[in-house]
């Protein structure tokens, strides 16, 4: 159905690529701890030449795909939306200039390459749809700029991967449009400005090239783009273009073990997107064009990874943002091919429900797939290695409690010291918020200032901050694991050991979520210390707050939605309201986000030896609560 994994290979086709592949591969243990895997093949020229699908287009979609979306967006009333919404860009991208080479701070030229890789997208979709030239005319004058740029910016390897996979779609999917001279200018910019670059980057892995040996979204995407470039042109320079392949599939392993066990992502649900997209893609256009993903689809946990994406999306459509993570996802279009690769059709529904329609989502289109409550997905979800959990009051209620709850790894990429941090959605409004993501052009963001900004100390989640003061306020090499979860009926709950963050000052620090009745959050810190210190709790929050007389209760209010926070434990302990920035202590770098419109509910604890501090977090229905939303303090050890 549509889209056909393996191309149009008969099966004697198919019975001597496997007996090429037996003979003519070597091969060494990618995943070195899991023998379900198999072993790696590295395709050497010969065999490329025997298993290439020898016309095109052949990356991602086969002929047949161009014919069943003429007919698709005819019987599918959302079809025809995309469809209709894609024409009107493409319109519009006809009177607009093409790109010109132009260089941003620290991103480089991947504005431009994105820019040029949506138009090319666009334009020849509706090329092979409408027939005619305009759109391929207009397509060519894009094309021709950036064929003359000086370079694809190697100096920031994604703006390169990326402008290669926009002349690898270019190239393949209107090879029969454009003129021979035509597509010799685009195989030799893909070969010149893309595969080449990119085999230098292995021999420089200390400066453009380190993104080869990177266990994160880089060697992904980098990989991922430079594929589809090799595979576009392999016939007419298949010596570059096999050794582009055999590296990518040298490389690619070392970021997919990421995904393992289940398919969670550490870089937050932003990344995954664009990590899961560029990954998928290559792996799509290895089935297209040569009838295997050589392994790479096996890695473990990529099969669960869809379930990632959709269990950390609240019932507004924003997502549990941790890490330097909008609370989007601008890449979901792989979920399309993830559901039919898997079997997993509900990947497909979440696809129909929150994509920002691309043209692949025309070609890969599911009808099929039901929403996970009539999958009958559970609603709580613990993602291990990650060490993030979810919890839901409900599939499909868009006024139902949402709970993200995070220990994790601050040595992972695009982390913020943020273990313990949690965020709330009920009665259709978020209460406790992630910031997310600072400006990247800020001195230092990445480097040696990454942890004097707000937003990424743990004085800027809801978590916990320990003897505050100048330097990290989380041990940046610390990696917390959820040490308990459990989902039931009437209560869910993780527990995280968050000691590995707060070595330097306590003995113990445990931190507990629970959701109650599927309607009430309860968070639980214990920390035992040798000698007295001081304990910041936090939450960051858009609603309006008032504080009670005694300061032990929190009225929070977002129009017409009401929450309320109450302090259960120790004694004495009371709320104040102070605006989201630095600590007096902490830096204060300039230029940094002023989290305007956001304040921070907070309670301050001095002398702390052994403490069990208990909040409790209720949203207001209007209903009378029940006796069993009063909760009972038990340790943790008990839960």
């Amino acid at each position: 159905m549509g889209f056909k994994m393996f191309g149009n290979y008969s099966k004697s086709h198919l019975i001597v690529g496997a007996f090429l592949l037996a003979l003519l591969f070597w091969a060494q243990p990618i995943f070195p701890d899991s023998s379900e895997v198999p072993a790696p093949v590295y395709p050497n020229q010969a065999v490329l030449e025997s298993l290439l699908k020898k016309t095109h287009p052949r990356l991602l979609v086969t002929p047949d795909d161009f014919a069943r979306v003429k007919k698709l967006v005819q019987e599918n009333k959302l079809a025809r939306r995309w469809y209709g919404e894609l024409r009107r860009e493409a319109l519009e991208i006809m009177g607009e200039r093409p790109c010109s080479y132009r260089l941003r701070g620290g991103e480089g030229l991947q504005e431009v390459s994105r820019t040029v890789l949506r138009r090319v997208y666009v334009l020849a979709l509706l090329q092979r749809l409408e027939g005619g030239d305009r759109f391929a005319r207009r397509l060519w004058r894009e094309l021709a700029a950036a064929a003359r740029f000086p370079d694809w910016h190697p100096a920031h390897f994604l703006d390169t991967a990326e402008m290669t996979h926009a002349f690898a779609i270019a190239y393949d999917w209107l090879y029969d449009t454009w003129l021979p001279q035509q597509r010799a200018i685009l195989a030799r910019a893909i070969r010149d400005k893309g595969l080449k670059p990119g085999l230098q980057a292995r021999q420089k892995t200390e400066t453009f090239g380190w993104w080869v040996k990177s266990p994160y979204n880089w060697n992904l995407i980098c990989n991922g783009g430079l594929g589809l470039g090799a595979l576009a042109v392999w016939e007419k320079y298949p010596e570059p273009a096999t050794r582009v392949l055999q590296e990518a599939l040298r490389s690619l392993p070392q970021a997919l073990a990421k995904f393992a066990p289940d398919g969670g992502c550490y870089e937050g649900p932003s990344y995954w997107g664009y990590a899961t997209f560029y990954s998928t893609l290559f792996m799509a256009a290895l089935d297209t064009a040569l009838g295997q993903t050589f392994g790479l689809a096996e890695a473990p946990g990529y099969a669960a990874t869809g379930y990632f994406p959709l269990y950390l999306t609240g019932p507004r459509g924003r997502t549990f943002n941790y890490a330097d993570a909008d609370d989007h996802i601008p890449w979901t279009t792989q979920m399309f091919w993830l559901a039919r690769k898997f079997q997993q059709p509900v990947f497909a529904w979440y696809a129909r429900e929150t994509t920002k329609v691309h043209p692949l989502d025309l070609l890969w289109f599911e009808s099929q797939g039901e929403g996970p409550r009539e999958a009958g997905l559970p609603l709580d979800r613990y993602f291990r290695g990650v060490e993030v959990a979810t919890f839901r009051s409900s599939w499909d209620d868009p006024q139902g409690v949402f709970v993200g709850f995070k220990a994790g790894d601050n040595r992972a990429g695009h982390s913020h010291l943020d273990l313990g941090t949690f965020i709330l959605e009920a009665e259709g409004v978020r209460w406790a918020l992630d910031l997310g993501k600072d400006d990247y052009h800020l001195p230092g963001y990445f480097e040696e200032n990454r942890w004097d900004y707000y937003r990424r100390r743990a004085e800027g989640h809801n978590t916990l901050v320990i003897n505050p003061g100048p330097g990290p306020d989380q041990d940046p090499e610390a990696a917390a694991r959820i040490v308990r979860f459990r989902s039931n009926p009437d209560s869910s709950l993780a527990i995280a050991d968050l000691t590995p963050a707060y070595a330097r000052q306590v003995k113990r620090a445990w931190r507990g979520l629970a959701l109650r009745d599927r309607r009430q959050v309860l968070i639980q810190d214990e920390i035992q210390a040798e000698k007295p210190v001081e304990v910041l709790w936090a939450m960051h929050t858009a609603a309006e707050v008032h504080l009670s007389q005694d300061q032990r209760t929190a009225s929070l209010s977002q129009g017409a939605a009401r929450l309320t926070a109450r302090i259960l434990s120790p004694p004495g302990a009371i709320f104040r309201i102070v605006s989201a920035c630095p600590l007096p202590l902490s830096p204060h770098p300039p230029c940094q986000a002023d989290n305007r419109g956001v304040s921070k509910l907070t309670i301050h604890l001095t002398e702390v030896i052994d403490l069990r501090l208990v909040v409790v977090l209720t949203p207001v229905t209007g209903k009378t609560e029940s006796a069993s939303l009063e909760p009972q303090i038990t340790p943790l050890a008990q839960w």
